[in-house]
């Protein structure tokens, strides 16, 4: 939920580490600090507010740091003030924290009983309490800091100072994200490598359990369950991505230019096995004798991507003829899941490191279920803990609301249907050609229906007032609807709820009234002239109906206002329909003078259950 990066070396520390916390704010952004070291102890500046608020706090002459650490907050205990940021201190130790401390009241307790007094309402506060408390007893920092691990139940990721050591950084990982940076001379801590893409893109994903201490000379990985020290240097990973995919190259928000970057990401998604999907098959060790005999595939995964996990439903179906069981990761854990002998569990993440998601893999793995993660981030811990992983190559998402990480997940989705329904025979070469000759044209289509992007934001005009909104599809097409009014929701604040455009006779009709605008996803297939009866059901009512449709001229006494939209293959609709649907929730959200690229409330990686 937290943005937390650092540094160690020999450049002036302070920019780097503002920059960097300019890169995570899109993990958290209702508070923000940083702690560095000039050689004359630590200095913590923090306040309320976002990356610009805490640079006002900085003094403007303050000296050259070499080392420092920083902290982008998006809260979970204790509301966003200036004394609820990051860092914490307590007997010269200065933590910054991602996760959660399950236990930090008990911990707490015990603190104030021998003398802590706290100046937060934060579950981080007990951890530099409890680490200057074993220095106080004669342990070093690194002893200090490895006792204390055990006794603290959650997830979290730790950079952590002490001022006994001027020029090192301790960096401990149990559950949430942290990557290491290597540079020359210099090393990084960081949730997520946009942090420090312009400084180095040779990257080391710590690991579960793992403590780092760096210097500028040096970096030492301990496991702290047991296996002792880790070799570092054949732990590096060098990451393609530039710096400047991290910024908006022109774009008003990350959000229109991720946007419009689904073509090529739709692209490089399929591009690798578009002509032999049954070899991606191969590659995520499935065998013959495991896919012919697939008794039931289960998919958790949560927000939008639980929507592509929908939309993956109906494709394998119909494609693979498999039962598929879809379940929101963060309920699949605790609903005692029934996993047969040769089931299959994927599951769908953008970042790798979404927590409720996690806990369903583990799950499923716990009840011997081969796992397939559909992941963005290589070397995330989804992508380490399942058996196997089927990348999307959408490249960095950096806009809360997700939408080119949703179109890649799709086509990864569409390519494992395609190849299980050969392997299973269910389909015949001549279909099998079609479907990829369709599925290799959707990014050339996803490119023409953003040219009706200007169309759009006029239509978004009109729809600013709006208190609710309905979306209504079936099909294939009754998840886009979900994740139509999701990105409204999410963007714009206003209440929207997507439907299967079947139900409305079942209560949600109620809710119609004169000119409550209902957005209808009616393409051309068997199940239009269902859509039409239902458009009529509204419309009776007094709904303002906006329909997006491959046929237009079959609406025109229908709808008020119509996006078209290209023709396609029924399952591949989704691609297309989706996009106005992003769009329209664009600039509505912008018109209104949202903050796009961070709503409220929202974090882009869930990393805390």
């Amino acid at each position: 939920m937290c943005g937390i990066v650092g540094y160690v070396g020999r450049e002036n520390a302070l920019p780097i580490l503002i920059d960097g916390l300019k890169r995570l704010e899109y993990r958290g952004y209702d508070s923000a600090g940083l702690a560095c070291q000039n050689g004359n102890g630590i200095q913590v500046y923090k306040t309320k507010g976002k990356i610009k608020d805490l640079q006002g706090v900085i003094p403007k002459d303050l000296s050259h740091v070499s080392t420092g650490i920083g902290h982008t907050r998006w809260a979970t205990h204790g509301v966003p003030s200036t004394q609820n940021a990051h860092p914490h201190s307590a007997g010269g130790v200065v933590v910054v924290h991602n996760g959660i401390i399950e236990n930090y009241r008990e911990l707490k307790r015990h603190l104030i009983s021998e003398g802590c007094e706290f100046s937060s309402d934060t579950d981080t506060e007990v951890i530099p309490h409890m680490i200057s408390s074993n220095m106080k007893r004669g342990l070093s920092v690194y002893e200090a800091v490895k006792e204390i691990i055990p006794r603290l139940s959650g997830t979290f990721a730790l950079g952590i100072m002490s001022e006994t050591e001027p020029h090192t950084i301790y960096a401990v990982r149990k559950g949430s994200p942290l990557v290491l940076g290597c540079g020359e001379q210099a090393f990084f801590i960081a949730s997520d490598t946009p942090a420090i893409l312009p400084y180095t893109n040779r990257f080391i994903f710590l690991e579960d359990e793992q403590l780092c201490i760096l210097t500028s000379e040096n970096l030492e990985i301990t496991s702290l369950n047991g296996k002792g020290s880790v070799s570092y240097r054949d732990r590096v990973v060098a990451v393609d991505w530039s710096p400047c995919i991290a910024e908006k190259e022109g774009f008003e928000h990350f959000m229109l230019k991720e946007i419009y970057e689904q073509p090529a990401a739709v692209h490089n998604t399929i591009g690798e096995w578009i002509d032999h999907p049954e070899r991606l098959l191969e590659e995520l060790n499935l065998t013959l004798k495991m896919t012919i005999g697939l008794g039931r595939l289960h998919i958790a995964a949560c927000g939008t991507s639980y929507h592509a996990a929908l939309v993956a439903q109906y494709m394998i179906r119909n494609l693979a003829r498999i039962p598929v069981h879809v379940e929101i990761a963060s309920e699949y854990r605790y609903s005692n899941p029934i996993i047969e002998h040769g089931n299959l569990f994927i599951s769908i993440t953008q970042s790798g490191e979404t927590a409720d998601t996690l806990a369903a893999q583990r799950e499923a793995k716990s009840k011997n279920a081969k796992t397939v993660t559909i992941c963005n981030v290589v070397g995330s811990t989804a992508a380490r803990e399942a058996d196997s992983v089927l990348y999307t190559r959408a490249g960095l998402e950096i806009g809360v609301a997700s939408t080119k990480a949703f179109t890649s997940q799709v086509a990864a989705l569409c390519l494992l249907a395609i190849g299980l329904s050969v392997r299973r025979g269910i389909l015949s070469l001549s279909e099998t050609k079609g479907l990829r000759s369709q599925l290799a044209k959707i990014p050339d289509l996803i490119e023409k229906t953003l040219m009706k992007n200007e169309e759009i934001r006029e239509l978004a005009r009109t729809l600013l007032y709006a208190k609710d909104c309905l979306y209504l599809g079936r099909g294939i097409n009754y998840p886009i609807a979900m994740e139509g009014a999701l990105k409204l929701k999410e963007i714009s604040y206003i209440h929207a709820e997507g439907y299967p455009a079947g139900e409305m006779k079942h209560g949600p009709i109620a809710l119609i009234e004169q000119g409550v605008p209902v957005v209808v996803l009616a393409p051309i297939n068997d199940l239009f002239e269902k859509v039409l009866s239902n458009i009529e059901e509204v419309k009776a009512r007094g709904a303002r109906v906006i329909a997006v449709t491959d046929e237009p001229d079959l609406l025109l006494n229908k709808a008020d206002d119509i996006i078209q939209v290209p023709a396609t293959h029924p399952l591949f609709s989704p691609f297309l329909n989706v996009i106005p649907l992003q769009l329209l929730a664009y600039h509505i959200a912008v018109l209104k003078g949202c903050d796009v690229d961070q709503p409220r409330n929202l974090a882009k990686s869930v990393t805390v259950e």
